[in-house]
């Protein structure tokens, strides 16, 4: 049985022992599609964010993560790499730098009349994951309010060459309504309707894709033994 890995939910990165910077993200798309993955016959393992509030999969085993640095200490500790990796979850794209305003760390006072908090950007996973996974599927995530559909399809194909992944999704006020799904090195835009019609079919097209590998594998010669 195949493992597929999804990643679902918001990360966070902390401000200070009690404050959080964080994505708005329910973790309900990787809910959707890890059920999904489960009726196409793998085995699915569903890297959940734990501030998610849409319900977890019944069907996957669930591991919790926060920062993005906890989700990709555990993807390195995988005992086994998956066949397919979809990365849905909403991570941090900043992370506090410093705090001027007040020496407290622990926990800030709430009665401080002001603070200044800079912020940088965070080190992103998904270009990260072609090392980590060599021979994996890898499906990510592009999600945009501003700009044009065009302008989001040229953002998507730009993180599939510059991270060697093999799919996107694109969605958001950029998009429209539903989702749509590009193939690295295709043209064509596939649209879904729902989160529902998404999963059943990145669930079909990854499983379409990995048998396709194995019998390109099967088709190829044995190697020629010298002496012969």
């Amino acid at each position: 049985m195949a493992l597929a890995l999804v990643t679902c939910g918001p990360a966070y990165e902390p401000i200070d022992g009690v404050r959080r910077i964080t994505n708005e993200s329910t973790g309900e798309i990787g809910t959707i599609l890890s059920e999904s993955l489960s009726a196409f016959g793998f085995e699915v393992l569903c890297l959940r964010g734990e501030m998610s509030r849409h319900p977890a999969p019944k069907n996957a085993r669930v591991v919790s993560f926060s920062t993005n640095g906890s989700l990709m200490e555990i993807l390195e500790k995988l005992p086994s790499h998956p066949a397919a990796f979809f990365h849905a979850a909403a991570l941090s794209d900043f992370s506090v730098r410093k705090i001027q305003g007040t020496e407290e760390r622990r926990k800030i006072r709430s009665g401080i009349r002001e603070l200044q908090i800079t912020l940088r950007p965070a080190e992103k996973i998904l270009p990260r994951l072609r090392t980590v996974f060599p021979r994996a599927l890898i499906v990510g995530w592009k999600y945009e309010l501003d700009g044009t559909r065009s302008d989001l399809i040229s953002l998507a194909r730009q993180q599939m060459e510059n991270s060697e992944t093999d799919g996107c999704v694109v969605n958001g006020s950029a998009y429209g309504e539903g989702f749509g799904f590009l193939a690295r090195g295709r043209e064509h835009l596939r649209h879904s309707i729902d989160k529902t019609e998404l999963a059943a079919f990145l669930a079909a097209w990854s499983l379409q894709a990995i048998n396709s590998q194995e019998s390109a594998k099967d088709d190829q010669p044995p190697p020629s033994q010298s002496g012969q």
